[in-house]
C-alpha cells in the first residue's frame, strides 16, 4: 500500500465512511477523479472488509463520447474483479419534459438511480470522487450567487448515505497517483468549456488565483470549508436549546412571541425566522428575513408579505403567519 492508499484509509477510518460489512457503491464516471476512487477503494477493500459495487450513468450527451465512457467503465470494473451497474438517460428529453437545465437533470437522474441501487442491491454508502478543487469551486460558486454563510460550507464530507472520501486530495495528487499506478482516465470535454458558471470557475477564475497564490488557495478555502461545517452544527444546536426554552417561539404553529424575540440578538432571531419560513414552506432570502425581522421594531398591528399568499402580522404579542387576507388570528 502506497503513501496514498494509506492516506486514503486513514480519512475513511478517521470520519467512519465505511464500517466492516458495508457494501459501497463507487460513482465512476471514468474521469480521472472517479478512476482514483475506484483504485483507492479497491486497494483499501480487504483492509476494511466491504464489499465494494460500480455504477456509471450513460447520460447520452455525446454520442460516442459517452459509449465509450460506459464501455471504459465495464473493463476498468471487470479488470477489478467488481459488479458493475450501468443505466443510459435520454437527459436532453428528461431536461426539456421537466423544464430544468441539464446539469440539474442529470445530477437528479444521477442521484435517484444511486438510491434505487441502494434499495435494490443493499449498498449502504454512496462514495463520489469530490476533490479539494471541487470544494473550492463550490465556495466560490456560492459565494458569487450570494448565498448565505453556510455556503461556506461548501462540499460535505458525509451527507445521509453519500460519502467524499477523496475531499483532503487535490487534483495533482490524484493525477500522480494514477499515474504512478498507470492507470488511464476518460476526458470529458465538455468541462473544458466557460459557458457554464461552474465551468467558469473551473478553468478561468481559480487558475488565476492559483497562479497568484500557488499551492495554498485550496487547502484554504479546505479549512474555511470545515470550519464553516463546524459553525453550522454548532449554531443548530445552539437554536435548538433556545427553542426548547422559549415555548413562546412556536415555529410550527407559525407564531414567535414579540417579547421572546426581542430579548435575541439579530443573528438568532433571524436563523429562527429562517425556520419558521421553512417549516411554512416558504422560501428564504435576506429581503424577506429583514421584512420579518424588522417587524420587531415597529408597532403592533403591522403586517409584510413574505411570500407565496403568507403574510407575518404582529398581532396579540405574536408575530403570526398567516394567508394574506385571512381574519384576524385569536390566542
Amino acid at each position: 500500500m502506497n503513501r496514498t492508499e494509506k492516506k486514503f484509509l486513514e480519512n475513511i477510518r478517521r470520519q467512519r465512511f465505511v464500517a466492516h460489512g458495508d457494501a459501497a457503491l463507487l460513482a465512476v464516471s471514468g474521469g480521472p477523479d472517479s478512476m482514483a476512487l475506484l483504485h483507492l477503494f479497491a486497494a483499501v477493500a480487504p483492509v476494511l472488509r466491504c464489499r465494494l459495487g460500480v455504477a456509471h450513468c450513460n447520460f447520452t450527451l455525446r454520442g460516442e463520447e459517452s459509449d465509450g465512457d460506459e464501455a471504459f467503465v465495464r473493463d476498468a470494473s471487470a479488470a477489478l474483479g467488481l459488479e458493475c451497474h450501468v443505466r443510459r438517460f435520454d437527459t436532453a428529453a428528461v431536461s426539456a419534459a421537466w423544464k430544468k437545465s441539464i446539469e440539474e437533470t442529470a445530477r437528479v437522474l444521477r442521484y435517484d438511480y444511486f438510491d434505487e441501487l441502494c434499495r435494490e442491491a443493499g449498498y449502504s454508502r454512496i462514495a463520489t470522487g469530490h476533490h479539494s478543487g471541487d470544494n473550492a469551486e463550490t465556495v466560490l460558486f456560492n459565494l458569487f450567487r450570494g448565498a448565505a454563510a453556510s455556503g461556506l460550507r461548501g462540499i460535505r464530507s458525509k451527507h445521509g448515505k453519500i460519502i467524499r472520501p477523496l475531499l483532503p486530495f487535490s487534483r495533482g495528487e490524484i493525477v500522480a497517483y494514477l499515474e504512478e499506478k498507470k492507470i488511464g482516465w476518460r476526458n470529458d470535454y465538455t468541462n473544458e468549456g466557460i459557458e457554464h458558471d461552474r465551468n467558469f470557475i473551473r478553468n478561468r477564475v481559480i487558475p488565476v488565483i492559483e497562479e497568484r497564490f500557488g499551492s495554498k488557495f485550496a487547502p484554504s478555502m479546505q479549512r474555511i470549508s470545515e470550519q464553516s461545517g463546524e459553525l453550522e452544527a454548532f449554531i443548530e444546536l445552539h437554536i435548538s436549546r433556545l427553542l426548547e426554552a422559549n415555548p413562546g417561539l412556536d415555529l410550527a404553529g407559525g407564531k414567535l412571541h414579540v417579547g421572546a424575540m426581542r430579548q435575541l440578538s439579530m443573528f438568532e432571531r433571524k436563523e429562527i425566522v429562517k425556520r419558521a419560513l421553512k417549516l411554512q414552506g416558504l422560501s428564504v432570502d435576506s429581503q424577506v428575513l429583514n421584512r420579518i425581522t424588522g417587524l420587531l421594531e415597529s408597532q403592533a398591528g403591522r403586517s409584510v408579505p413574505v411570500g407565496s399568499g403568507v403574510e407575518v402580522i404582529w398581532r396579540d404579542g405574536f408575530l403570526r403567519f398567516r394567508r394574506s387576507g385571512a381574519s384576524p388570528e385569536r390566542p
